[in-house]
């Protein structure tokens, strides 16, 4: 190839040219997954290296973007970079430009997993740290971003079960790290518990990725709500997400409406329950009625047995059955009979012959009289041989 057909630059113009070319080829936004290296400030300035291990390309976060960060990258952490590239014509020097930096999953269930075990190791994280909640709380506070879909799915669900339950709502933010100021209210709001009369905090964010619950990883926070002075129900994200806010509350919900449910009672179910505890109540109520009025009935009777004049007809009853009996076991009824009463000279009754002998004077009564007789002759019965 002839070198007269070569294009000629001088090195200024190769620069531009390459810097034409890259602002013309390259999307002026986009996201970059990378590690962070060797993060610097000068002057201001964070300067940083963005690696994937292999290779690596630097990138700046120019001061008064760094000011408007809500997250500071350390070293080791993965990152979601948003930014643009910088290609500088004096020295050839290529750069990201880095509009947002936000932490990557890694980084985020890494900072997660050194936290809840820090709390566990210290007693900090224990299911029997938790307390009950309330059953039919007067008030309580919502912790949440104001306006959002999750609160007014949260007011709906609190008016729909239990209206008589108030709820004291707090904005917080929620995007990004703003821990400090969620710590704040909270203390804040400790503070005035007593005062507002509240027995509940629900802590509660709407949806987003778990990079966006980071925030409820806290250390700080997450200490605070442990010794909070009154129950803490969180209701964070979606249902699959967990943070060390949820394992350090004393109820842990899959969403805010799930938080709501927890807490206050389903009115119709709680009518139901108040219909058939009045019934049973009924049914008790007549049962005893029942019983005490058999019972003073039976008390009644047994008083009127004790009287004297029921003593006296019993009395009379009694006399007048002896006085039956006695009439039926009257000589006079079996001498009416034709039977007859033999008595000896002594006036002593015979009743067999072995009571008599021959020459004995016996004494006969009879129903209308009596007669005298004396003994001649003794004939006795043969015996029955009957089998």
């Amino acid at each position: 190839m002839s070198v007269d057909r070569l294009p000629t630059y001088s090195v200024a113009e190769l620069n531009t040219a390459i810097g034409s070319l890259l602002e013309r080829g390259f999307a002026p936004r986009f996201l970059l997954e990378a590690t962070v290296s060797r993060p610097q400030l000068k002057k201001g300035h964070l300067w940083l290296t963005l690696t994937d291990g292999t290779t690596s390309i630097s990138g700046v976060v120019w001061a008064s973007k760094l000011a408007q960060l809500s997250y500071q990258p350390k070293d080791g952490d993965g990152v979601t970079v948003v930014g643009k590239l910088n290609f500088w014509a004096a020295r050839a020097s290529l750069t990201v430009q880095a509009l947002d930096i936000r932490p990557s999953l890694s980084t985020v269930l890494r900072d997660f997993e050194r936290v809840r075990q820090l709390l566990e190791q210290e007693g900090v994280i224990d299911p029997k740290r938790q307390r009950p909640l309330p059953s039919q709380p007067s008030s309580i506070a919502v912790l949440t971003s104001v306006p959002s879909s999750a609160l007014a799915d949260m007011l709906r669900t609190a008016a729909e079960r239990w209206p008589l339950t108030q709820l004291f709502v707090v904005p917080i933010p929620v995007q990004g790290s703003v821990a400090p100021m969620i710590i704040s209210t909270l203390e804040s709001l400790a503070e005035r518990s007593t005062e507002l009369g509240l027995q509940a905090l629900v802590l509660a964010r709407g949806g987003g990725s778990r990079e966006d619950l980071a925030v409820f990883d806290n250390e700080v926070l997450c200490r605070l709500l442990a010794h909070y002075p009154i129950p803490v129900v969180t209701g964070l994200g979606h249902e699959d997400d967990l943070t060390v806010a949820d394992l350090v509350a004393d109820h842990r919900s899959a969403t805010p409406t799930a938080a709501i449910v927890a807490l206050l009672p389903d009115r119709e179910a709680e009518r139901q329950g108040l219909v058939q505890r009045q019934s049973r109540l009924k049914d008790a109520l007549l049962g005893r009625i029942h019983r005490e009025r058999q019972r003073l009935q039976d008390q009644a009777v047994a008083l009127q047995q004790q009287s004297p004049l029921e003593k006296i007809r019993r009395l009379r009853q009694g006399l007048a059955q002896k006085h039956q009996l006695l009439k039926a076991l009257s000589p006079e009824r079996w001498l009416k009979r034709g039977l007859a009463l033999i008595s000896n000279e002594a006036g002593e009754s015979i009743s067999g012959l072995e009571s008599v002998k021959i020459g004995d004077q016996l004494n006969i009564r009879m129903s209308d009289g009596s007669l005298e007789a004396r003994v001649d002759q003794i004939q006795r019965s043969e015996p029955n041989t009957t089998s």
